[in-house]
């Protein structure tokens, strides 16, 4: 089913008014709000008639029907007891209800706690409990069960919530909490990051002036919102832009029909999805209609990349984020992309610094300072901006001019034989092997004096195959053991959880 809207809609332009009309520009737009659910009410005076956010063959909302029912569960919530400042859990995949639910929320003040809706329920309600949420909206069965207040997360259950007798009053406070979102934990033990409206309003307000989204996008929202790529450089982006986003239903995934069918011209998406595209014998067909491919949330690998550009004749525009800043910090949009490494430039209003800032050249962690960056992490604010407005990364990269190269987390760098080895420089080399789909090499103990374990995945792949092509690389830098395995754990993004590598290893040591 095509998503289709009414003829007599006006024609509007990138900056969300009507082309020709008079306004300001979107970034001075976000500027002047306190609360991320406005960008709703902007969109609804301005687009009341074009389509907001479309499930396929499902039912799809404009703008001033999104802005009703948002307005409704809003006032719901307030008439349930919920009070500003008030955390609630928002757990189910992403789709209408989703959105309504979480801009609602966010119009009464509450702040937003993401899951993942493939997480156990102990594993949920552990991170709900941490984070002191008074309810959840959930699709999960069983609600009754629930030791905190729940409504289900669906259009007939937002709907009973919904209410027109309950007064909402929207904190004017770009620095109150909206969201607490979990990072990923694929390198280390997950942290819960505070998240104002300030911080995601500064995203949005960063990456305005690129183009990559506008009021005539059809955007692909495959990403899932509980991760900060989907929620604000998504979701968010489209809210800003008053762009339509379309939602494929997760059970019946055939992301290029989808893309077909709806007319899809932008998409932000992770290198697992572009391997999917890649392989597909009619890629280059149907996507026709495609203008933009942006891909996050994980390493790309460059002959992935270079694959699909000589399949699709479609550039892949890649970029550095991490839950902290809301998600950006560099893109490659509107500049070369010089290499497996490289990441791009700083968004406007980010600014970006390696080690201490001397010889940037040289690889050392990355800090970043900007609007977009967090609060610190639950509860306590831990972790935040230094008294300069430095954020530390974790991440080692290493800077040409304005261009940044990432190199590897800090936690993965290890010392061989007195030699600093980034794994990640091992993993590009072996990914060279046509046989290999997924690698990830992990130091063996302490300072890696076990060594180097490179775990391999791919149809053929043996582990001689990938010892003899190891060979060529310096001893040092050599992985004393392979392992061939059918999949790597990953995370949702498709990052390859080294955590739970390591963990294994160290298992195996203290079985050993």
């Amino acid at each position: 089913m095509v998503a289709t809207e009414p003829e007599n809609t006006a024609d509007l332009g990138a900056d969300g008014a009507g082309r020709g009309a008079v306004g300001p520009p979107r970034s001075e737009q976000v500027s002047r709000l306190s609360n991320l659910s406005q960008l709703v009410t902007v969109q609804a005076q301005r687009r009341p008639d074009r389509l907001a956010v479309v499930e396929p063959g499902v039912r799809a909302v404009t703008w001033a029907q999104l802005e009703r029912q948002v307005d409704g569960v809003a006032a719901g919530l307030v008439a349930e007891g919920l009070l500003a400042g008030q955390r609630i859990g928002l757990d189910g995949p992403n789709a209408i209800a989703w959105v309504v639910a979480y801009l609602a929320a966010l119009r009464a003040g509450l702040v937003v706690v993401p899951t993942d809706p493939e997480e156990s329920l102990p594993d949920r309600d552990g991170l709900l409990a941490a984070c002191g949420a008074r309810a959840v909206l959930t699709t999960r069965a069983g609600a009754d069960g629930e030791r905190i207040p729940s409504w289900e997360l669906s259009e007939a259950g937002l709907a009973d919530l919904a209410t027109t007798t309950a007064a909402v009053a929207t904190p004017p406070d770009r620095e109150a909490l909206a969201v607490l979102a979990t990072t990923l934990g694929t390198s280390a033990d997950r942290k819960t990051v505070m998240l104002s409206h300030r911080a995601l309003l500064a995203h949005l307000d960063q990456v305005s002036g690129y183009g990559i989204v506008d009021g005539d996008s059809v955007v692909l929202g495959a990403l899932p919102f509980f991760h900060t790529y989907g929620l604000n450089a998504v979701l968010g982006v489209c809210l800003a832009a008053g762009a339509r986003l379309v939602l494929p239903a997760t059970s019946t995934w055939d992301l290029l029909t989808v893309i077909e069918a709806e007319r899809v011209d932008n998409l932000p998406i992770t290198p697992g999805m572009l391997y999917r595209l890649v392989h597909d014998e009619d890629a280059a067909v149907r996507l026709a209609g495609v203008r933009t491919v942006v891909v996050g949330g994980a390493p790309l690998p460059w002959r992935l990349a270079r694959r699909f550009t000589e399949r699709t004749g479609l550039r892949v525009e890649r970029g550095y984020g991490l839950t902290e800043a809301s998600p950006g910090v560099t893109t490659t949009v509107g500049g070369e992309i010089l290499g497996p490494f490289h990441v791009g430039r700083p968004l406007p209003g980010v600014e970006v610094r390696v080690g201490a800032g001397l010889d940037p050249s040289e690889p050392g962690e990355i800090s970043v300072r900007g609007a977009n960056l967090f609060s610190g992490y639950w509860p306590d604010g831990r972790g935040a901006v230094d008294e300069d407005g430095w954020f530390a990364t974790g991440d080692v990269g290493f800077q040409t001019g304005e261009e940044l190269f990432l190199v590897d987390r800090t936690r993965e760098i290890v010392s061989v034989s007195g030699f600093t080895v980034y794994p990640s420089e091992i993993e590009q080399s072996i990914r060279q092997l046509s046989e290999v789909e997924a690698v990830a090499v992990i130091g063996r103990g302490a300072d890696a004096g076990g060594g180097l374990v490179a775990f391999v995945a791919g149809p053929g792949v043996t582990a001689e195959l990938v010892g003899d092509f190891c060979r060529r690389l310096p001893v040092f830098k050599r992985p004393t053991e392979v392992r061939v395995v059918d999949d790597l754990p990953r995370g949702v993004t498709g990052a390859v959880r080294r955590a739970e590598l390591r963990r294994r290893l160290e298992q195996e040591g203290q079985d050993g």
